[in-house]
Formats: structure tokens, sequence, C-alpha cells
């Protein structure tokens, strides 16, 4: 499974290469909509992109970003104050008497200090990173499809819930943020062949088990233990992603538009890595036909899933 990527999320890149239109509308409702759902993750790359707004519509998101990151910069402030007073109230307890309680209390808010000071130093450090562009099962990320005739990008859930499908199947289904190749035509029928898109990325992370990752078995009473693995093409390049999308819809409910990243047998790489899925990066020319697929005739689309990009996956602990 593609658990996490480092995504692209220069929704401008999108329109100089492929003259993409950009949903600004979808972009404000989900910043709107983040102000009231703590459910809803966007990564901070993303933010930037309205950092220096050029119309409007942009302008108005770059605001709602700002009230956000106000609210948040206040929330881990007064975390920080509220465990200072902790850890200060358990460091008095131990001047005159050491107990277990008032120790737990000390490891507890320290560690609760060095988590809110973190929080807002990446908060209101202007430089980005490569944790920056990460995101993970139910965050949101530019996807690019084909609407109406034309290229546009929208910003998607990164687990799909497809239509006609009750709500909980996000936390009864919770691996849907990958389509399996080989179930394409059976739980993804109402996707593949109707609703393709691509995600921009430059590495993608999994989990594997340590003992798979060095390549040999589990030893007498050792227990499996789990890695996080940063895979990035060599030579460093930018891979499309194929995904199936879905606009989910329910009387009283608010929109909802997701992706899966399809996924098939690994490369011969990520598999001795000990890894047994992969995602399909397809080859730039097939971009337009990917995302302009016939549902009546599906064999070029495994076709195009078949003739994918096959960089050399480099792999390395994840920080």
């Amino acid at each position: 499974m593609c658990y996490s990527s480092q995504i692209r999320a220069e929704y401008k890149k999108y329109v100089r290469k492929w003259g993409a239109d950009i949903s600004l509308k979808q972009y404000f409702q989900l910043y709107w909509d983040r102000r009231t759902d703590a459910k809803i993750k966007i990564p901070k790359v993303t933010d930037a992109e309205f950092a220096n707004p050029e119309n409007e519509e942009e302008r108005k998101i770059k605001e709602l970003i700002d009230e956000f990151n106000a609210q948040q910069a206040a929330k881990f402030e007064q975390e920080l104050f509220k465990q200072k007073k902790r850890l200060a109230d358990a460091e008095r307890t131990l001047q005159t008497k050491t107990t277990k309680k008032a120790i737990e209390e000390k490891r507890i808010s320290t560690d609760k200090i060095e988590w809110a000071k973190d929080k807002l130093v990446r908060l209101r450090q202007p430089e980005l990173d490569a944790e920056d562009a990460r995101i993970f099962p139910g965050w949101y990320a530019p996807v690019l499809i084909a609407e109406n005739g034309k290229l546009v990008v929208k910003p998607m859930r990164y687990q799909c819930r497809v239509e006609g499908s009750p709500a909980f199947n996000d936390v009864k289904f919770p691996g849907t943020y990958n389509a399996r190749r080989d179930n394409l035509e059976g739980f993804w029928k109402k996707q593949f062949g109707y609703k393709h898109g691509i995600l921009i990325a430059n590495a993608f992370y999994e989990n594997v088990s340590m003992h798979k990752m060095e390549g040999r078995e589990l030893s007498p009473g050792e227990k499996e233990q789990n890695v996080v693995l940063e895979f990035r093409p060599q030579p460093k390049q930018d891979i499309l992603i194929a995904c199936l999308w879905a606009h989910w819809q329910a009387p009283g409910q608010p929109d909802l538009w997701s992706f899966a990243a399809i996924t098939d047998e690994p490369p011969a790489e990520v598999a001795a890595a000990g890894h047994d899925r992969c995602i399909i990066p397809i080859k730039p020319e097939n971009l337009e036909a990917w995302l302009n697929p016939d549902p009546g005739d599906l064999k070029p689309m495994y076709a195009i899933l078949d003739d994918r990009e096959r960089p050399y996956y480099e792999h390395r602990l994840a920080a």
C-alpha cells in the first residue's frame, strides 16, 4: 500500500504544463470547512500556494489560512502554558517528596511541552521542508482530472469513498486510499473506466517489517517490528501516480471529493526492501488518454498501466 506520499502541490505548475484550470471555488470551500472540521488535514505546502494571492478568490483563501493558523497558534500556546504549570507543580512536589505520580506528571508535561514547542516552530517557520509536503490517508491533495472536456485540479481526500456507499465505510474499509489493480473491475468498478485522476509526487512511503527489509526470517522469540521506508525515484523526478476518484453526495451531508492511488505488484527493488505493493506511475504521453477513459473499452486503460514509467526506487529509513 502507498502509506504516504510526498506531493507536488504547486497547482500553478499544473496550469503551465497542461493548461489545467484550478477549482478555486472548491479550494475555498475546503478551507472554509476546515474552520469547523478537525478531520480536514491539508499539508502546509498547499497553504503556501496561496501565500501571494493573484486574485480575489486566492486572497479570500489566504484569509482563511491566516485565520486558521492564528487559531492553531493560540491553541498550542495555551497548551504550552498549561503544561509548564503542570511541570512546575510536579517539580515543587518532588522538592519535598518523591512520588510516582509526580515523576509521571513531570515526564508527561515535559514531553507535551516539547510537542507544543515543535508545533509552534513548524507553524511559524516560513521555509518549507519535505515533511510539509507529506500526505497521509485522510489528508487532502491536488488531483488532476478531466471535467467537461478540460483538465482541472481539485483538492481531494486521500481515501476514496465511492458514490452510493455509506459514510461509515471510511472506518469499515480504512484501506480505501489504495485501489488494487486486480480489483479494478470489482470493488472499484464504478470508478475504473469512468473517473481517472493523477497525483504528482516525487516520493512515497511504505510500512514494512524490519526483518523483511533486512532480508531474513524472524528469530525465535523475536517480535515483528515495523519501520517506514521512503522510496524516491532515481534519477530524481516527478511521477504521475494513476488514481481513481469519486464525488460522494448525500442528503444533509457535505460533498466529499476523494481519491485512491492504484497499486500493483512491486518492482524488484521495492520487493527486496520488504514491500509487496507499489504505486503505478504513468507516462506523460499517456496522460490525456488516462484522464479520458472509455468505460466500454478498458483494454487501453490496462495497456497504459502496463506501459508505465519504470524508475529505480532508491529507499532509506524515513526521518
